[in-house]
């Protein structure tokens, strides 16, 4: 029997995630207001945030393919989550002892906002947070993948996959999207840089927190 209160804390912790990250400045909405002043075109905004929101999205199906792969495995389901759950813990340890931002970012120039966003996505371990809400997702719709056929499991996993990531970009360009637009028509980047704010510290805690509660909430 599908859990429905799990399923359903799950795939609203996929939607929370998306509109942290889309608050986060570290996942660009402050390029595209750069690039929306630059040519001082509203429409340049919106096309600076597909950019964004694409780069992201092909993040997220990067990084939860590989896991939706594996989780055909029925028998190994519980290792595979314990290891991605330690994973998502360790990066969060390792980012708050190094709070330096990845010098490779800089070198990306402003027309390419699609791989500057796969890149910081990757590099933040943005996709890597998602890994433990997903394979929990997963073993609530496969509770009974012991009888389930294999391929039928894994085409599942990859749809699931492809869910995931679809409803974590949308809310993340909807959060930064809203950020951004405030700061393009009345905020100003000068502002913004008088009040900055800065989630490096809660980012990274925010991983060991979900990997933690990945890794308590399993059975």
């Amino acid at each position: 029997m599908i859990d429905t209160f799990t399923a359903t804390a799950l795939w609203g912790a996929v939607v929370v995630s998306g509109l942290y990250h889309g608050v986060n400045p570290g996942m660009g909405w402050p390029l595209a207001v750069s690039a929306a002043l630059m040519d001082r075109q509203r429409s340049s905004l919106w096309r600076a945030l597909g950019a964004l929101a694409l780069g992201h999205l092909l993040a997220m199906v990067a990084v939860l393919l590989p896991f939706g792969a594996l989780m055909f495995l029925a028998e190994w389901q519980d290792p595979i989550r314990i290891g991605a759950a330690l994973l998502v813990i360790a990066l969060g340890i390792y980012l708050l002892f190094n709070r330096r931002h990845p010098r490779f970012l800089a070198r990306v120039p402003p027309s390419r906002l699609a791989l500057w966003s796969f890149l910081a996505a990757m590099a933040h371990g943005a996709g890597l947070m998602l890994v433990p809400i997903y394979l929990g997702i997963c073993q609530t719709i496969g509770a009974d993948t012991g009888h389930t056929a294999a391929a039928r499991l894994m085409t599942g996993n990859t749809g699931v996959a492809a869910l995931v990531a679809l409803a974590h970009t949308l809310s993340m360009v909807i959060a930064g999207g809203i950020f951004a637009y405030v700061v393009y028509r009345w905020v100003g980047l000068k502002a913004l840089s008088r009040s900055w704010f800065n989630l490096d510290l809660v980012w990274a805690l925010s991983l060991v927190f979900v990997g933690a509660l990945s890794l308590a909430t399993m059975h």
